[in-house]
């Protein structure tokens, strides 16, 4: 699958079918993170895999928008550094190239927004420097469970030529 056909084929998974991941497929997932790029090349993140079954389950307590991360293959805690000006930027790309390069090999994943960050945190022994900018579960999914036509805005409607409001229609 290219790129494109990745983003915009791409949707939110949250409900996983049983399924090991190689570690193979789990590394190249790991690898598309730690490759993406940051500003001044300060590369602010680490990454904490998950791949114990019993901790994916305790880490639904933390996961408070994310129940669904007991039933995934593993996840991936996604540690950024603030002493980095750009460490949310730098650490959200790092993360869509791990959703994107997960659903490449047919892996579903979903964003957790709503965490609790202090308490993960000590569960995993993260140093207090670092802090949580999100946990990514993976795993395989039902597709025939999974919306395929996409509600977008026309482009239109957010398409802007040489300053805003001109409008750019395809």
């Amino acid at each position: 699958m290219n790129v494109y056909e990745c983003v915009s084929s791409l949707s939110s998974v949250r409900n996983y079918t049983e399924g090991e991941v190689s570690d193979e497929i789990i590394m190249k997932v790991m690898e598309s993170g730690r490759l993406s790029p940051s500003a001044h090349n300060s590369q602010p993140w680490e990454f904490v895999l998950i791949k114990d079954h019993g901790m994916l389950q305790e880490m639904r307590k933390y996961c408070t928008s994310g129940s669904f991360i007991a039933q995934v293959a593993f996840a991936v805690v996604l540690l950024v550094d603030p002493k980095s000006k750009w460490h949310q930027i730098d650490g959200t790309r790092a993360a869509q190239n791990m959703v994107l390069v997960g659903w490449s090999y047919g892996l579903g994943s979903c964003w957790i927004g709503r965490i609790e960050k202090e308490e993960l945190k000590k569960y995993l022994g993260v140093p207090d420097e670092l802090d949580v900018l999100t946990v990514l579960p993976f795993g395989y999914f039902d597709k025939r469970r999974v919306i395929t036509e996409k509600f977008r805005k026309n482009p239109d409607e957010v398409f802007h030529l040489n300053g805003y409001g001109t409008r750019i229609s395809r």
